[in-house]
């Protein structure tokens, strides 16, 4: 990054900063270490852009690595899955991705070496034992009848454990630290566990697994990490990532700092939640676009920029809070503003006829596709006689705030003519079901000849070449800001979170790649589902022109 280029500060830049003046370090390489246990947040992008950012912006290294030492909950899909997100972001991590699966037998070295040190013990008590002998909050932990086994035997026992000779859940390994300790992380952790659960890096060769604690800290000195980021909830986690490194032999000294994680209003980021959600089917799966995660986002029409802008603007800090939906809303509108093209859909139609119009006479306006930006030029859009307009673009008889079509009244079609609304015609209940306009042939692109002012301008689609297209109206998926705080979370989803309704779409947006975000105009912006086909076109609608529910939380 050039000197003179802006960037925003923030403590961890400070710590940089400090280390890079000080000679404590000479280069910044961090790494982002996500467990494939699920798909990738909202709140992981936040780390993903502080790490792989913090590496760009320091000319440094950054390394993606899986934290992969719970194979029941893990599998390759998941891998696969997050590489796709961070590539997507727009991130490059140095060399291969790790996993900390590569570290294993080193990793079991350093567990035998705390054991040799009599730092560590094999544990047979039950877990509900550990559990209830760790003590509480107020209240010192006891130590375990194992804890003073002799090296050899613990030794011993750790290779049995190892070979296969004991059950799940029959021994642990444990640090040997201070049951007393304030800190409960500190109060004698399991360090390794039995489990006979098949890997997706290593196979069956493994029926021990290192826990986090223990892992993640001695593979952050293996890699040379400079500078370890990690959330709030780790803080106290620190001491026993310091306390591992000083007890075993190895070079490299990374540290460990704690920043908040991302808390969004109106959505959940507990992975186990996300869980629960797919698996009892509140949603259609990862990628359902009113879910938080990258791939929901990215269905539903979010770009990287606009992600990489919202973890711009919500900053890092220590502080806990819950961001409104609003920001990352507002992120998504300025850039699809600025690049997405334009395009007409009507989602509520009545049909217009001009009568005047030659019945088989049909033509190809030119409109441009976007209004501010000749760079990304034109289509051509068929007009006819028979067109359809939003039902709520018509009205019998209105005051002089209303500046669409009203009987007797003018108003510009998009990129078309000048039309009045003559009479109408309705149904049994009295619903108009079409308007009939003349129009005046003189007043393409141009205003009517004879100094009339038309105010209004409303979009159409021909009846005769429009496609029916399933529209998607994707809202926020919790009617409560905070739905992390309701007793039972899941009565919080907002019943219309998804409305599914036909819509006329103009025939270009046929052929619209899946994955293309535009704007349907004085509606929203619009996704071309990932899941269209030649024979149903679907689009997701991303957001709103407009923060709506800014002014239904205002009026609450």
């Amino acid at each position: 990054m050039a000197e003179t280029e802006h960037r925003p500060t923030n403590f961890i830049r400070q710590i940089i900063d400090k280390d890079l003046a000080e000679g404590v370090h000479d280069h910044v390489h961090t790494r982002f270490p996500p467990e494939p246990n699920g798909f990738l947040h909202i709140g992981h992008a936040k780390s993903i852009c502080l790490n792989f950012g913090l590496a760009e912006d320091y000319q440094g290294e950054c390394n993606l690595r899986f934290d992969d030492t719970n194979p029941e909950k893990e599998n390759i899909d998941y891998v696969n899955s997050i590489k796709d997100d961070v590539h997507w972001l727009g991130y490059e991590w140095l060399g291969e991705p790790r996993y900390s699966s590569n570290y294993f037998d080193q990793l079991h070295g350093f567990a035998k070496e705390l054991i040799e040190k009599g730092l560590a013990y094999v544990d047979f008590s039950d877990p509900d034992t550990i559990r209830e002998m760790r003590g509480t909050l107020k209240a010192p932990g006891q130590n375990s009848p194992y804890r003073d086994t002799p090296v050899e035997k613990n030794l011993a026992e750790f290779e049995n454990m190892t070979a296969g000779k004991y059950k799940e859940g029959e021994c642990v390994l444990r640090a040997k630290i201070d049951m007393a300790s304030p800190f409960m992380c500190m109060r004698d952790p399991v360090l390794y566990r039995v489990k006979f659960a098949h890997h997706h890096q290593t196979g069956d060769k493994w029926c021990v697994y290192p826990m986090y604690d223990f892992t993640h800290c001695i593979s952050d000195a293996l890699e040379g990490i400079t500078h370890s980021l990690c959330t709030l909830e780790f803080q106290d986690n620190r001491r026993l990532y310091d306390w591992v490194l000083d007890n075993i032999t190895i070079d490299a000294r990374p540290r460990q700092y704690e920043f908040s994680r991302l808390n969004l209003e109106y959505t959940i980021m507990s992975k186990r939640k996300l869980i629960q959600l797919v698996e009892e089917q509140h949603v259609d799966g990862w990628d359902d676009p009113r879910m938080p995660t990258i791939a929901g986002l990215r269905r539903r029409g979010y770009t990287p920029a606009s992600i990489r802008e919202f973890c711009k603007r919500i900053g890092v800090t220590k502080m806990d809070n819950i961001v409104e939906m609003g920001v990352l809303e507002s992120c998504i509108r300025d850039d699809l503003n600025q690049h997405a093209a334009r395009a007409m859909a009507v989602m509520d139609p009545i049909k217009v006829v001009i009568e005047n119009y030659p019945e088989d006479a049909e033509e190809m306006l030119i409109a441009p596709n976007h209004p501010n930006d000749p760079k990304m030029g034109q289509r051509e859009v068929p007009f006819s006689r028979e067109l359809y307009i939003e039902r709520e673009d018509f009205r019998e008889s209105a005051n002089k705030k209303f500046k669409r079509l009203v009987l007797d009244k003018e108003v510009r079609l998009r990129n078309a003519y000048v039309i009045k609304a003559e009479r109408v015609e309705k149904d049994a209940e009295g619903n108009v079901t079409t308007v009939y306009c003349s129009y005046d042939p003189d007043t393409l692109g141009k205003d009517p000849a004879d100094g009339r002012k038309v105010k209004g301008v409303i979009h159409w689609v021909s009846a005769k070449h429009g496609v029916e297209a399933e529209i998607r109206e994707y809202d926020r998926l919790f009617k409560v800001p905070n739905p992390q705080a309701e007793e039972v979370f899941t009565d919080a989803i907002n019943e219309e979170s998804l409305v599914v309704r036909t819509g006329i779409i103009e025939p270009s947006l046929n052929e619209v790649p899946r994955g293309k975000a535009l704007q349907f105009e004085r509606i929203g912006y619009f996704c071309k589902d990932k899941y269209s086909t030649e024979k149903k076109t679907v689009f997701n609608r991303t957001v709103t022109l407009r923060d709506t529910w800014a002014k239904i939380e205002a009026k609450e």
